[in-house]
């Protein structure tokens, strides 16, 4: 039977796309093993689309952390690959990629641990010479995303090419070509540098981004004036034949009004839909919010393009008591008015410089890791 994907509809919400897959998984998922031993119920090839404008996607059916994520978008968005960050602000997430990375490389044989992974843990955050040796997970997304490595022939010696090194920052150059070539079709952030993955703790999961933006009809500016200086849709009706002329164009653009609406598609090669998903979706999310506030654009589309698509057998229970929760009305996310002082915020940008307004949920399923 054929596999049927979620298309634009705005009586949807993300947690009954959400639903939507995980059902779709249960009843057409192929039985696969993995590198875990755990095996998996899998398909391959899904999207989920989501309006930005009907809220931000954190899903209700169960509660989410948002700290954490936003927290984890901070460490990549610095460039770090390091989990002491990571650590020392609460977010766990990476703890069991660096332990393994120690139990492999510092006992013998590997597993028979020196230090238990509390202890490991304790270590990186008391001890910055310990986390500087261990905490260290290889050139992993933020070294890709600030850091590309790449190499070029700049000259030739005698008829031999002389080949030189060099770094490229990738979400510099995008918010740069953002600014200056809006309808470009090479927006886009790579995380997978094959000549870096054999040295990477983890391959990337979600291994690059591309986005897209449109210019913004000038009934949809005039709405966000009104709605940014406090009119009703009601009261918008009765001015707006007053207000179709080239002069109110002119106030729209003093008052800052954006002149354009930007989506954001990730492609993922592979999927822990119960776990990984909600969380990526979320950070993915946030990430479209802070570039659009960077280059002063609106968050239009997220876009998820999945490829192995997949739960985890252990994890089934759990779903099936999350699918009966009813979804609730999804958050709005803001920006601390403090940041509108700065002509640039992504390098400055911290984890409580956003409110999440009328975030409610169900809550959290526990549900078991495999990795």
């Amino acid at each position: 039977m054929e596999i049927q994907m979620i298309m634009e509809d705005k009586d949807f919400t993300i947690d009954e796309r959400y639903q939507e897959l995980l059902q779709t998984i249960l009843d057409f998922g192929k039985d696969k093993k993995d590198r875990t031993g755990t095996g998996t119920k899998s398909i391959f090839g899904y999207t989920i689309r989501w309006d930005m404008t009907q809220g931000f996607p954190l899903l209700t059916t169960k509660k989410m952390p948002m700290k954490t994520i936003a927290t984890e978008l901070k460490w990549f968005l610095k460039g770090d690959t390091n989990i002491k960050y990571l650590v020392d602000n609460g977010c766990n997430i990476w703890n069991g990629d660096a332990y393994k990375r120690y139990a492999d490389i510092e006992c013998n044989p590997p597993h028979d641990h020196s230090l238990s992974q509390k202890e490991f843990i304790d270590n990186i955050k008391n001890s910055d010479k310990f986390a500087e040796k261990w905490g260290e997970l290889g050139p992993i997304y933020g070294k890709q995303w600030r850091d590309w490595t790449e190499y070029y022939v700049e000259k030739f010696n005698g008829g031999n090419p002389i080949i030189v090194e060099r770094t490229k920052d990738q979400i510099a150059n995008l918010i740069e070509e953002l600014k200056t070539n809006p309808d470009s079709r090479r927006l886009m952030v790579s995380a997978w540098n094959v000549g870096d993955l054999s040295t990477m703790t983890l391959p990337p999961c979600h291994y690059g981004f591309q986005v897209y933006t449109r210019e913004l009809t000038y009934d949809e500016r005039n709405l966000l004036y009104f709605k940014k200086f406090g009119e009703t849709v009601e009261d918008t009706d009765a001015k707006w034949e007053l207000n179709t002329t080239d002069a109110f164009e002119d106030d729209l653009n003093k008052s800052g009004i954006p002149k354009r609406a930007i989506s954001l598609m990730f492609n993922m090669r592979s999927v822990d839909v119960p776990l990984g998903l909600p969380f990526n979706i979320a950070s993915y999310g946030l990430l479209l919010e802070i570039i659009a506030k960077e280059v002063n654009m609106i968050p239009d589309e997220l876009i998820a393009n999945l490829g192995d698509t997949h739960i985890y057998k252990n994890q089934i229970d759990g779903i099936k008591e999350q699918m009966t929760r009813e979804p609730m009305k999804l958050p709005k996310l803001l920006f601390k008015d403090h940041l509108n002082d700065f002509d640039s915020i992504i390098d400055i940008l911290r984890v409580n410089d956003f409110i999440l307004d009328g975030y409610e949920s169900h809550p959290s399923i526990k549900m078991p890791l495999s990795n």
